[in-house]
């Protein structure tokens, strides 16, 4: 079993301990912090200009649309005010010459056309209402504000935004490359395709996929209590809370809605830790992200998401198969293999390729409890063309997956766990639940992922067992349809309160105009 032996040696430094875990999310508050205060930290702290988060009983049509690379999807959002909702969407392609257009217009105008054929083709009643009234009312813009339809654009690529519907392009990603669109505000760009079709449209809110992971888990969880947190685990992982305005130090410029006294931030926490302070940093870590494309950056991603996970299980099994002293995946002879054959690796086998092994089999490993292995050793064969692995080449293989699996679930409690405590909500009742919404495909089909997360925020002080049993973590699905939806509708509040504020000034300066004019006894006046 010197194998077996050899492999717990290496794998234990994959271990992230009780220790670990608490200096992490002492570290991950200094830098929530740090990022609050200002910009240029390794935890951005992008304030959203969202200031509230639904609670289930809001209801209305919006609609939602997602740019997220090759597809656009165009979703409408019925909600239904009991924490439910119905969806309905389309996607199409985007045509590849639009990707390179070389005028903005070319690419959002295609966009704006899906939304028209979307309107006519699932919404023809009301879209053919809103063209009949578009024809006979007599105000400037043409629509009453209750016959428009309003957007939420979830536009995944990197913006400086500046308002809940206003963000400027800082540069394109994907396979995207439209220089006239760089600098320009892309909600704008939308808006002005719009409504050149004369569409019933307005674009309310730009959306991040993370910040709609929490609305839409805001709105269908159980029960009175908000969420706090939005988390994504998959490919990549990131997550949005609500902070409270008083401690959001540095500047926020552009208008919004200070009364609820909260704003919603985008912590971009993959790059948690980029100074590698407190991260661990095996020589798998260190040559993973050598060989990476962006080398000294989204150091906790790196560590953590699915993109790179399977990258971490290659090299410490490519390390094993280096060491002369075992034998992993060779046999002596047909003897020594449970199958009675002799184990080969395919010259083109992923394990000899960067990027060549796929996360998705760490979680056939973890589920395969069976006694020899048989579901894993197949995955093997059909995945990464090993033949005729041994019951002890199985072990190994699971034991080195569990642990780099594990170590990414403890890494992820380390923010989970920051956020509450930041957020003293443990302290303020003594039973209500702390919500967190999750997605990915982490959470989502990984084994045990979610427990091995609450094993580690019951280690975290201030937390603890019994705290740990509060924290609610629940899958929230489709932060770019319905929690995009969810945010076009917090902006309609706010752009209703802002008018109702805006009129109630008004008053307010004629009420004072005509005390303030009028007559004396025997005077006259005049008011201007």
């Amino acid at each position: 079993m010197a194998l077996v032996e050899e492999t717990k040696r290496i794998t234990a430094q994959l271990e992230y301990s009780d220790e670990d875990v608490n200096i992490g999310v002492q570290e991950f508050i200094r830098q929530m912090n740090e990022g609050l205060q200002e910009d240029g930290t390794s935890l951005s702290q992008i304030p959203t200009y969202v200031t509230g988060v639904p609670n289930g009983t809001e209801k209305g049509l919006y609609l939602a649309v997602d740019l997220g690379g090759t597809n656009f999807r165009v979703c409408s959002i019925h909600l239904n005010g009991d924490t439910t909702f119905n969806l309905t969407y389309s996607k199409v392609a985007i045509p590849k010459q639009l990707m390179v257009a070389k005028q903005a217009g070319d690419l959002f105008g295609f966009l704006a056309k899906q939304i028209e054929l979307f309107l006519k083709t699932h919404h023809g009643e009301q879209f053919d209402a809103h063209i009949r009234r578009r024809q006979t009312v007599s105000t400037p813009e043409g629509y009453r504000d209750e016959q428009i339809f309003r957007l939420g654009f979830t536009f995944s690529f990197p913006v400086q935004q500046v308002g809940i519907n206003k963000g400027t392009l800082i540069r394109w990603t994907k396979g995207f490359d439209i220089p006239d669109a760089l600098g320009k505000d892309v909600c704008a760009l939308l808006q002005q395709e719009i409504d050149l079709l004369r569409l019933p449209v307005k674009v309310a809110a730009l959306v991040n996929d993370t910040v709609g992971t929490l609305m839409a888990r805001s709105y269908t969880s159980p029960g009175k209590t908000s969420t706090l947190l939005g988390a994504i685990f998959g490919t990549g992982t990131n997550g949005a809370y609500v902070e409270k305005l008083t401690n959001i130090q540095k500047p926020v410029d552009g208008e919004y809605d200070k009364s609820t006294g909260e704003m919603v931030i985008n912590t971009e926490w993959g790059s948690f830790d980029n100074q590698l302070n407190v991260l661990p940093n095996t020589p798998y870590d260190k040559e993973l992200d050598e060989k990476s494309v962006n080398p000294g950056v989204q150091m906790f991603e790196k560590r953590v998401s699915g993109m790179f996970l399977g990258e971490i299980v290659r090299l410490v099994i490519v390390d094993l198969l280096k060491n002369p002293e075992i034998s992993l995946f060779r046999d002596v002879n047909s003897s020594s293999n449970d199958w009675k054959s002799t184990t080969t690796i395919g010259p083109t086998s992923g394990l000899f390729k960067q990027w060549g092994l796929d996360s998705s089999i760490m979680s056939i490993a973890a589920a395969d409890n069976t006694p020899d292995y048989s579901t894993l050793r197949q995955e093997l064969e059909k995945e990464l063309q090993i033949y005729s692995a041994s019951l002890e080449d199985a072990q190994v293989f699971k034991i080195v997956a569990n642990a780099v699996g594990r170590r990414a679930a403890r890494l992820s409690a380390v923010p989970v766990g920051a956020i509450v405590l930041q957020s003293g909500k443990l302290k303020e009742s003594a039973e209500d639940p702390v919500d967190i919404g999750v997605d990915g495909s982490l959470v989502e089909h990984y084994p045990f992922f979610r427990d091995m997360i609450y094993e580690a925020l019951a280690a975290i002080e201030g937390i603890g067992p019994e705290g740990a049993k509060r924290i609610r973590i629940g899958i929230a699905k489709d932060g770019s349809g319905v929690g995009a939806a969810l945010i076009a509708l917090v902006a309609a509040q706010m752009e209703k309160k802002s008018v109702v504020d805006y009129l109630s000034a008004v008053k307010n300066d004629v009420v004072q105009k005509l005390a303030g004019a009028l007559p004396g006894s025997g005077e006259s006046t005049t008011v201007v």
